[in-house]
């Protein structure tokens, strides 16, 4: 008889290089969607010392507060606890395990870029977070 529980909810992982930026827009804005139906972590292959200002500007005008939030490494443990890795321009650096499903979204770096710049990238991985939020209850 198996020991696993039936309703273990989904563990996703956002992974980008310095886990500043896009990453912390999609962990934090999956967070705020799925209301505790999905564990979401997010990480960096070389994770900067603190977010993005203009990442944490466009997300507290949408209302979601990055002052809790800071860049993390990423591990090789996260990577297997998660079922979903979403990759944001990390490249050969996120490691890759057998079973677990990858998506790569090919998004803008707000690294250096104005909050008006930065709008729209949110507003583009906020769509692709309800996509795949949709998709992870099917």
């Amino acid at each position: 008889m198996s020991t696993e529980p039936t309703d273990r909810r989904p563990q996703v992982l956002f992974v980008c290089v310095h886990n500043a930026g896009r990453s912390q827009m999609a962990a934090a804005l999956l967070e705020h969607h799925a209301a505790g139906r999905v564990d979401v972590r997010s990480a960096g292959s070389t994770p900067a010392d603190e977010i993005n200002p203009a990442v944490r500007a466009a997300m507290a005008e949408i209302g979601i507060d990055l002052d809790g939030a800071h860049p993390k490494l990423l591990t090789t443990d996260a990577v297997q606890a998660s079922d979903v890795v979403v990759t944001m321009g990390c490249g050969d650096t996120c490691p890759v395990f057998p079973g677990k499903r990858y998506l790569d979204w090919d998004l803008t770096d707000p690294a250096g870029k104005t909050l008006d710049q930065v709008r729209p990238i949110r507003d583009d991985i906020d769509q692709r977070v309800r996509t795949l939020l949709a998709d992870l209850a099917t």
